[in-house]
């Protein structure tokens, strides 16, 4: 039975893969991590609070809890029809405007404390992530950051194109031939427009992280950073792409492979949508830290997919998968405080 000893031993993914092949590709948070370590945080609404310059004040803070939510998308999508509304009613729009201009200034330091600069990514590793991910006819992606649009963007041929030539997401074109990778929390290189419609932003490399919140009146970045499952699942019906992108998942047929992904409360969402697809197999990357932590890992997904009987769990050590090859691991650079 594929999971009904669950002990210490744990496949090899060529094998498995080679005699259980996965049509898609499920990554959450472990699989940036397994490159860059600083990718390790557990709120980007606190980190936004105690990043050095211009952090979140109390007044910002304050809106976030009057609307009873840790995301950024919905309070600077809040912010912005009140601009608009103001300026239809001839009301003065410099306190919501200066409020919307100082939380996403926020915003941009918080994610640049955690993201890898572009300049450190080896064009090698790129490559490497580049031709795994075209192993999948889909993959989706929990993470937010800009790890798997830089690799497919160094040699897009191969993945599916999901937005027209001007950048806007087009449902037409989700049928057409390559790898799709679908960013089921949005990213940093997408916009949510006023009537909730997607955009990509047309920067490449470097440029998308430097400048991922500067956008056009009435544009917000789209990512759903944090917070619970109901409140994600709210952000996400909000937007004709990340509404689709989890409609595809609940649909997604073949094995899937999880890498990174631990479906914690706070992705219920996504562990529904894998119980609504009823994949052919799950096969699941476990980071072998010891007997007991694997015994725990594969007890914590089991009991996850208890409720769906004769769905196939596969547990690999997850360092023989090309996405958690230990020299793919950026090196942090160490930062030297000047003695005063």
């Amino acid at each position: 039975m594929p999971h009904a000893d669950l002990d210490a031993s744990l496949h090899r993914w060529p094998d498995l893969n080679s005699a259980h092949p996965s049509t898609g590709l499920l990554l959450g948070n472990g699989a940036s991590r397994a490159l860059w370590r600083p990718f390790t945080y557990f709120s980007l609404f606190e980190e936004a609070q105690r990043v050095r310059h211009k952090p979140l004040n109390l007044t910002d803070q304050a809106l976030f809890k009057s609307l009873g939510t840790e995301l950024f998308e919905p309070v600077l999508s809040a912010l912005n029809s009140t601009v608009r509304i103001n300026a239809a009613l001839a009301i003065s729009s410099s306190a919501p405007l200066n409020r919307y201009y100082t939380i996403k200034e926020a915003l941009i330091h918080a994610v640049r404390s955690v993201h890898v600069p572009w300049r450190l990514l080896p064009m090698s590793t790129l490559q490497r992530l580049n031709a795994e991910l075209r192993n999948y006819q889909s993959v989706y992606s929990s993470n937010y950051d800009l790890l798997c649009h830089w690799a497919a963007s160094q040699a897009p041929e191969g993945f599916q194109p999901l937005f027209d030539e001007e950048g806007h997401f087009d449902i037409r074109q989700t049928r057409r031939p390559g790898t799709r990778l679908l960013y089921l929390h949005g990213g940093l290189h997408l916009l949510k427009q006023a009537d909730g419609t997607t955009r990509q932003r047309s920067a490449s490399d470097g440029q998308l992280l430097d400048g991922f919140a500067v956008n056009t009146p009435g544009e917000v970045p789209l990512f759903v950073n944090e917070g619970s499952s109901d409140d994600k699942l709210k952000a996400i019906r909000s937007s004709d792409y990340l509404s689709w992108c989890l409609g595809e998942l609940a649909v997604h047929q073949g094995g899937l492979c999880l890498f990174g992904q631990h479906l914690d409360a706070s992705d219920r969402h996504l562990l529904q949508a894998i119980k609504q697809a009823r994949p052919a197999h799950l096969a699941i990357a476990i980071r072998p830290l010891s007997e007991a932590s694997i015994i725990s890992q594969k007890q914590h997904y089991a009991q996850r997919f208890a409720d769906v009987p004769g769905l196939p769990l596969y547990f690999f050590d997850a360092s023989s998968h090309p996405l958690g090859a230990a020299d793919l691991e950026i090196p942090v650079p160490v930062v030297k405080r000047k003695h005063r």
